[in-house]
C-alpha cells in the first residue's frame, strides 16, 4: 500500500482541527501541521494527538502549504484544510487508491456547510477540488484561492466528499469576505489589473444571476439566497477596493 502524508495549515482552529484530524485516522500514514503561531488551543490538541507540529510565521496561503509539502516524508501528500473532513464514502475511496496505486493526482468534490446546512446549489457544490498529488511535480500558486500546478498528470476523480465546515454564523461569512477582499485587490493591484465600471457593477450583478438561478442557489433555501447575495457583494468589493488602489496611487 502507498503511503500518503497529509499536510494542513492552521491558525488559531480550535473549533475545527480534532474533527480534520480525526477524519484521517487510518487514511493518512503521517500528519504534518504548519501552524502561524495560533493563540488558541490548536498547538496543544495537535500535540496531543501525536502529528508533526511545526510553526511558521505567515508566508501566504501558497507559500505556507509548500513548505510543508516539502516536509513530507511521501512523495504522495492529501492537501487538506483544518476545517475540512473525509467523509466515510471518500475514506474508501482513497484507500482503494492506495492499495491500487496512485495513477497520478486525484480529484473529490468538496461539499459545504454553511451555518449548520449542507449545500447542494448556489456555485458551491461540487467544488471539485484536486488534493492528492506526487510533491515532486506540483506546486501551489496563488496569492489567494490558491491552485496546483500540476506536471502532465492524469487526474483520477474519486467518489465521496471532502466536507467543508465554512461559516458558523453569517458574521464568520462577512469577516472572512473583508479579509479576501483585501487580500484579492491587493493581487490584482499588483499584476497590473485594471478596474472599469462593468467589472465594478456588472460583475456582481452576473455572480448573483449565475449562482442564484442558473446554479440554482434558490434551491439551497435562505442559506442559498444568502450565500449568493453575500458573493455578489464579495465581488463588488473586490474591485471597489482596486478602484482606491489605483486612485491611491494616483494622488
Amino acid at each position: 500500500m502507498i503511503k500518503l502524508s497529509a499536510v494542513i495549515i492552521t491558525f488559531n482552529e480550535e473549533h475545527n482541527i480534532e474533527r480534520c484530524l480525526n477524519s484521517l485516522k487510518g487514511i493518512a500514514d503521517e500528519i504534518i501541521v504548519v501552524d502561524s503561531f495560533s493563540t488558541d488551543r490548536t498547538a496543544g490538541i495537535c500535540k496531543d494527538a501525536g502529528v508533526r507540529f511545526i510553526e511558521q510565521k505567515w508566508l501566504g496561503y501558497s507559500a505556507q502549504k509548500n513548505l510543508g509539502n516539502s516536509l513530507a516524508s511521501y512523495d504522495y501528500v492529501l492537501s487538506i484544510d483544518a476545517d475540512e473532513a473525509l467523509s466515510e464514502e471518500l475514506k474508501n475511496s482513497i484507500l482503494a487508491v492506495k492499495t491500487s496505486g496512485f495513477k497520478g493526482a486525484c480529484s473529490f468534490n468538496r461539499m459545504t456547510n454553511y451555518c449548520g446546512k449542507w449545500i447542494r446549489h448556489s456555485g458551491w457544490y461540487p467544488d471539485t477540488k484536486v488534493r492528492i498529488f506526487n510533491k515532486n511535480t506540483s506546486v501551489w500558486q496563488g496569492a489567494l484561492h490558491e491552485t496546483l500546478t500540476l506536471d502532465n498528470t492524469v487526474i483520477e476523480h474519486l467518489s465521496g466528499d471532502l466536507l467543508h465546515y465554512s461559516y458558523y454564523t453569517r458574521d464568520d461569512h462577512i469577516r472572512q469576505i473583508i479579509k479576501f477582499t483585501d487580500i484579492a485587490a491587493l493581487d490584482y493591484f499588483k499584476s497590473g489589473k485594471k478596474n472599469s465600471p462593468v467589472k465594478l457593477y456588472g460583475s456582481p450583478a452576473a455572480k448573483f444571476i449565475r449562482d442564484y438561478f442558473i446554479n440554482l442557489g434558490f434551491l439551497d433555501g435562505k442559506a442559498g439566497f444568502t450565500i449568493c447575495r453575500l458573493s455578489a457583494k464579495a465581488t463588488y468589493l473586490k474591485y471597489s477596493k482596486l478602484k482606491k488602489l489605483w486612485r491611491l496611487e494616483k494622488s
